[in-house]
């Protein structure tokens, strides 16, 4: 792996673990991500917290601890796991199918490949998934529990871990099959992003694609069905023309936007690292992933500011990040999603973006042409 990629990531780690982590309310043991920098009293007593912001922040310090092991993260990793748990009112599950998904990946990244594991967590959220299974109501697994909107965000990182835990297949192919078959935009190939009550929501997000490519991918690795490997060629293919302009992934602004670029990064990384290679179009999409998370990541780091020798990443990769203020207008939950800060880069869904970014980079780095073109 690539020394100079490990450095930028061990850099935004830093920058996180100064300006955000924070014990929750004073308790030993725990720690959880205050939402923004500058940081107003209500962000670090945790009157916010944002649930999948957390699980993002669990995921990023297991891509850590690969990279690096360190005794102290992995106290760090179990750190954040109780207090995410304790902030939850003691439970793993909350009324939001995504955000269980995402902390259900997390966890079990972080028990496969740390140690740290929480085994009756991930199978009590395993249920949740199993259970919300509704084809008849046109799903696919609901957004959130008594809703009828079907959506990309929370099949997609489902079926990932169902795939992963306990080899859950059957379901994992069902829900990346109803995806397929519901919603790929049949003129550019990218996932649109849902169905409320039987009528599609056209919009397309970066994250989308992520996690549909996360899915096809674990599935080409685990089955014999050739279909999967073709859907991750038609979807990077998709993502390389339409969601990377220059060879760097879209932004969305900040608040739960602030992670969808960083979401893209992380799978494109899984494609280039996991999808066999058995032919030529394996290998071009291969390929492409790689060279789309390496752009994006040169971009991201030449456009961060520096802030105290670490590094502070812009909600937009391709422009000079902002430097946020503790005047500037806070984030706002609104209707079950958090809307941005008045400058994205307060928000630590912006900084955990830019910090996947660097540790996917590290993942695809290596050869001596990356080396050449960073120095």
């Amino acid at each position: 792996m690539d020394q100079l990629w490990a450095n930028r990531a061990a850099s935004a780690e830093a920058a996180i673990a100064k300006r955000h982590l924070k014990r929750l309310w004073g308790l030993p043991g725990t720690q959880l991500g205050v939402v923004a920098w500058p940081a107003a009293r209500r962000h670090r007593r945790f009157g916010t917290w944002h649930y999948w912001w957390q699980a993002h922040l669990l995921d990023n310090l297991v891509d850590a601890q690969v990279r690096d092991p360190d005794p102290e993260r992995l106290k760090s990793i179990a750190r954040q796991i109780r207090g995410h748990r304790l902030r939850n009112t003691g439970k793993w599950v909350n009324d939001y199918y995504d955000d269980m998904a995402w902390l259900a990946l997390a966890l079990e990244r972080a028990g496969r490949l740390t140690g740290v594991g929480r085994h009756r967590a991930l199978d009590k959220l395993a249920e949740q998934f199993l259970n919300a299974w509704v084809p008849e109501d046109g799903g696919g697994i609901p957004w959130r529990k008594q809703d009828q909107f079907f959506n990309a965000p929370a099949n997609g990182p489902a079926g990932v871990f169902l795939a992963r835990h306990d080899d859950r297949l059957r379901r994992a192919q069902q829900m990346a099959d109803w995806i397929d078959e519901t919603l790929i935009d049949p003129e550019t190939h990218l996932v649109f992003d849902g169905i409320q009550s039987g009528s599609l929501v056209r919009a397309q997000y970066t994250y989308c694609q992520g996690v549909v490519l996360g899915l096809e991918t674990e599935l080409a690795v685990r089955t014999e069905d050739a279909d999967h490997a073709e859907r991750v060629h038609r979807l990077v293919a998709a993502v390389a023309e339409h969601m990377a302009p220059g060879g760097v992934i879209k932004g969305a602004g900040g608040g739960d936007g602030g992670l969808f670029n960083g979401i893209l990064a992380r799978y494109l990384a899984l494609v280039t690292t996991a999808l066999p290679r058995r032919g030529p179009e394996d290998e071009k999409a291969c390929g492409t992933a790689r060279s789309v998370v390496l752009s994006s990541a040169r971009a991201a780091w030449d456009n961060r500011q520096n802030v105290d020798g670490l590094p502070l990443f812009g909600a937009f990769w391709e422009r000079t990040a902002e430097l946020p203020t503790a005047a500037s207008k806070d984030a706002e939950f609104v209707e079950g999603a958090v809307n941005s800060s008045e400058i994205p880069e307060r928000d630590l869904s912006v900084q955990l973006s830019g910090w996947m970014l660097m540790e996917a980079a590290h993942t695809v780095a290596g050869s001596a042409d990356d080396v050449a073109a960073d120095q």
